[in-house]
């Protein structure tokens, strides 16, 4: 996020804090999250009392997007029934990160707020540009996956992919699958913290430089990446799923 100072513009890498609820800190990137999850909430309780046996355009193409994305999924985990199952979360993740990466640029988001010492204190900020909420999202995709690991496969043999003693090979690639493993929370929360705050970060210097004119192509093509980090964090959850339940292969 950028302040606007009377010397110029400042980044601010950490979420504002703007008021506390029963002692808890309450940053801007949390008061736009809980706006999100109550658009989404109510969205979808609207759609579910317009459902009809007839369906009509909206409805059958949310039916149509629904079935091809199980479909797929269901080729991916090779199992309908894991596909039915993690259908919920990836799908749940992708809207939810589409949703709050196109409001990035949506009126009052990062220019409403109140003054203080360092500029002005934006009361609404894109969560996916604060670390905290990206990092919530990787470790809620880490533990799925681990624990479906362990669902699936069973304790001991997926313990047997990391802590492996027949060889010393087998070892050595058992402690790089640990590492390889804790580094998806880093890749996971950077990944998408980094692409959206590096463009909110283009798009405010540019209209620094020439207001009106310039930021409208970097908007638009950061809307387009802010899809596209949606979807690549979901396909990552579920390409990360379909690994984890795969047979162990043993080093010899």
């Amino acid at each position: 996020m950028m302040h606007t100072m009377q010397s110029g513009i400042a980044v601010v890498l950490k979420a504002e804090q703007v008021g506390s609820v029963f002692g808890f800190p309450v940053t801007n990137s949390l008061v736009m999250t809980w706006i999100v999850m109550l658009l989404l909430i109510m969205l979808a309780y609207l759609f579910s009392r317009s459902l009809s046996l007839v369906p009509g355009k909206l409805q059958a193409g949310v039916e149509w997007v629904i079935e091809s994305s199980l479909a797929y999924m269901r080729d991916v985990l090779e199992s309908e029934a894991l596909a039915r199952r993690f259908f919920p979360l990836v799908a749940s993740i992708f809207i939810f990160l589409a949703v709050i990466n196109e409001l990035e640029f949506f009126p009052g988001v990062g220019s409403i707020g109140f003054m203080s010492a360092t500029g002005l204190v934006p009361v609404l900020r894109t969560p996916s540009t604060d670390l905290n909420l990206t990092l919530a999202l990787a470790i809620i995709s880490f533990v799925t996956i681990e624990l479906t690991g362990v669902t699936v496969l069973g304790f001991f043999k997926y313990a047997g992919r990391y802590l492996n003693f027949k060889s010393l090979l087998g070892f050595v690639v058992g402690l790089l699958e640990i590492v390889s493993n804790l580094g998806r929370l880093i890749t996971f929360s950077f990944r998408l913290f980094g692409n959206i705050f590096a463009g909110e970060v283009v798009v405010l210097v540019a209209s620094y430089f020439l207001p009106y004119l310039l930021p409208v192509p970097f908007m638009g093509f950061e809307m387009f990446i802010g899809l596209v980090q949606a979807l690549v964090f979901a396909m990552l959850t579920l390409f990360f799923i379909k690994l984890s339940i795969a047979e162990p292969q043993e080093a010899h």
